[in-house]
C-alpha cells in the first residue's frame, strides 16, 4: 500500500491541477523557482505557465516573469519559458540553449553572479520582491513541514520571501531521500550575523526539511516526473590526460607535505573533465576522501560506493539517467553519506576558506598571465555563467581550473595573450592544466606565469604564436610588469570572428 506523500491534510486540501496552479502566477511577477543543475526543479508548473503566456501573446498582450533559481534547470522550465518569451529577466545561472540564445540576442536580460552571493543579496532587497516561489519537494510531512528532492539550492530563501507559495509534491523522487538534507537556518543580515558552527564538512548544522508558512501555500500539485540530466559521454584521451596532470600534482603536493594523505575537501565543477579527474582518483590509490561541493556527478557516487569519498556534502545532484536508478536503488546507502545544503551553505566563502577545499573547475580560457575567462566566448557570448567557480577559486586552499588547449577542432587556443573576459582574475587560480601539461602559478611573478603557461599549457600548434607574442611585449610594452601588446592583446579572437581560426597567417 502506498503512503500518501502529502500527510498534513490541510495542504492536501488545496491539491489542484498544474494549470490552475499556474493561473496564480501574474504577468511582471518576480517568480522564485527551485532546481540546480537539472535537479529537483518543478515538472510541471512551468510548462503550464508557458502555456499560458503563449496564449495571452497570441491575443496581443504582454506576459512576462522575472525568474531566479538555484542555478541551471531543464527544459520543462527554462526552455519552456525562454520559447515562449515569457522571461525578462533571468539569474543566476542558465544552460539552456533558447535562453542562451535570446540573451546573446540582447532579447532576455541575464544576471551573472556568484552562487554564494544569491542568497544574501535577495535577503539585501538588491532584487525587489518575490511574488511567487514554486518548489518540488519531495513530501509534505504531517506538521507541513517540506522534505526538499534532489536539489536545496535557494528554496529556504524563496520560501522565506515570497509573497505566495505553489508546491509542487514529485512521487519520482525517492522517498528514502527523507533524512538526506540539512537545511540551516542561524543565517541573519549584517551586523546581526553569527559564526556558522560548520567545522567538518560532514558536520550537521539544521533541520531535514524546509519550513514554510501554510498560510502562505496557494497551491500544492502532484506530479510523477523525472530529473533532466543528460549521460555523460565516455571519458576520452584528452580528459584522462587532464586527469593524469592534476592527480600527478596532487600526490606531488602530498609528498611535499603540503597536503595531507587523504587530501582536503573537493569541490568539483560538471563535466567529462571532472568525471575523469574523480575517475583517476580511484585508480591512485587515494582513500578517505571528503567532498564539500555544489553538485554530485556520476563520478562521485562511484567514489562513495568504493570507499574512496567517505562523505560528501552538496546542494544538488547532475547524475545520468543510469546513475539516478542506481541512487535510488541504493538510497539507504548514499543517505548516510550523502549531505544536501543550502546554497548559501555549500557555496559559503568562509566555509570554503576554512575547511580549505580544493576547487576543480572548467574554462573557456586563461591569458598568459594567469586570469581566467570561464563565461564567455570571445568575450561578449554567454555560454552558462560563473556558477560557483569563484566561490571555490578565491576562497579555497587551492583552485585548478582545467581545459583542453584548443576548442573548435583547433582553430581556437585556450591560452591566449589577453582574456577577451575575465571572471577570475590572476591573484585567484593557482594551477592551469590542459592534456599538454600542469602550469603550478602559485607564487610566481607575471613573466614567470606567463613562461610557464606557454611551456607547459599551450598546444604546440599555438606556443611559438604565444612565445612570440610574449617576447614582443616583453621588450616594446609600456610597462615590463604584465607586458602587453595593446593593439594586438585581442587580435586573437578578432581573427578568430573574421576568418574562423586563431592560428597566425
Amino acid at each position: 500500500m502506498s503512503v500518501d506523500r502529502i500527510a498534513n491534510a490541510r495542504l492536501r486540501d488545496r491539491v489542484v491541477s498544474a494549470e490552475a496552479a499556474a493561473a496564480l502566477i501574474q504577468p511582471g511577477e518576480t517568480v522564485a523557482m527551485s532546481g540546480f543543475t537539472g535537479s529537483g526543479y518543478p515538472k510541471a508548473v512551468p510548462v503550464e505557465l508557458a502555456r499560458r503566456i503563449e496564449a495571452v501573446h497570441a491575443q496581443g498582450n504582454p506576459f512576462q516573469i522575472k525568474l531566479m533559481t538555484g542555478a541551471s534547470t531543464a527544459p520543462e522550465l527554462d526552455g519552456a519559458l525562454a520559447k515562449a518569451d515569457g522571461i525578462a529577466m533571468r539569474m543566476p545561472f542558465q544552460s539552456d540553449p533558447d535562453a542562451r540564445n535570446r540573451i546573446n540576442e540582447g532579447k532576455l536580460d541575464y544576471i551573472d553572479i556568484h552562487l554564494s552571493h544569491v542568497a544574501q543579496h535577495v535577503w539585501f532587497g538588491f532584487y525587489g520582491e518575490i511574488d511567487t516561489a514554486v518548489i518540488e519537494v519531495s513530501a509534505i510531512r504531517e506538521d507541513g513541514s517540506l522534505v526538499p528532492s534532489t536539489s536545496v539550492g535557494n528554496n529556504k530563501t524563496w520560501l522565506d520571501l515570497a509573497k505566495k507559495v505553489i508546491v509542487e509534491v514529485n512521487e519520482w523522487q525517492p522517498a528514502g531521500v527523507d533524512g538526506m538534507h540539512d537545511i540551516y537556518y542561524g543565517t541573519a543580515l549584517p551586523p546581526h550575523r553569527k559564526p556558522i558552527p560548520l567545522v567538518n564538512a560532514n558536520d550537521r548544522i539544521g533541520d531535514t526539511a524546509l519550513r514554510c508558512d501554510p498560510d502562505k501555500i496557494v497551491a500544492v500539485v502532484r506530479t510523477n516526473g523525472p530529473d533532466r540530466n543528460s549521460p555523460f559521454s565516455p571519458i576520452d584521451g584528452t580528459s584522462e590526460q587532464i586527469a593524469s596532470h592534476l592527480i600527478e600534482f596532487l600526490k606531488h603536493e602530498v609528498k611535499k607535505g603540503r597536503l595531507p594523505p587523504n587530501l582536503l575537501p573537493l569541490q568539483s565543477g560538471v563535466g567529462n573533465i571532472p568525471n575523469a579527474v574523480l575517475a583517476g582518483l580511484a585508480k591512485s590509490g587515494f582513500r578517505d576522501l571528503a567532498a564539500f561541493t555544489e553538485v554530485i556527478q556520476d563520478g562521485m557516487l562511484d567514489l562513495l560506493r568504493d570507499g574512496v569519498l567517505s562523505y560528501a556534502s552538496c546542494t544538488g545532484f547532475a547524475l545520468s539517467p543510469q546513475a539516478n536508478e542506481t541512487f535510488k536503488e541504493h538510497i539507504d546507502f548514499y543517505r548516510e553519506r550523502i549531505i544536501m545544503r543550502t546554497q548559501e551553505i555549500s557555496n559559503h566563502p568562509e566555509l570554503v576558506r576554512r575547511l580549505g577545499c580544493i576547487g576543480m573547475n572548467g574554462m573557456i580560457e586563461v591569458d598568459i598571465y594567469g586570469n581566467v575567462n570561464s563565461t564567455h566566448v570571445m568575450g561578449t557570448r554567454i555560454m552558462n555563467g560563473i556558477g560557483g567557480s569563484g566561490d571555490f577559486a578565491r576562497n579555497g586552499f587551492l583552485s585548478a581550473f582545467l581545459s583542453p588547449s584548443t576548442a573548435k577542432n583547433g582553430s581556437i587556443s585556450a591560452i591566449v595573450p589577453m582574456a577577451s573576459h575575465v571572471d577570475h582574475t590572476e591573484h585567484d587560480v593557482s594551477v592551469i592544466v590542459t592534456e599538454q601539461g600542469l602550469a603550478d602559478l602559485r607564487g610566481l611573478t607575471p613573466r614567470k606565469r606567463a613562461q610557464v603557461l606557454i611551456d607547459n599549457c599551450a598546444h604546440p600548434d599555438f606556443r611559438p604564436q604565444l612565445q612570440d607574442y610574449f617576447d614582443r611585449a616583453s621588450r616594446e610594452s609600456y610597462g615590463k610588469h604584465t607586458p602587453h601588446l595593446l593593439p594586438e592583446a585581442l587580435s586573437w579572437h578578432q581573427r578568430w570572428l573574421d576568418t574562423g581560426t586563431m592560428k597566425g597567417m
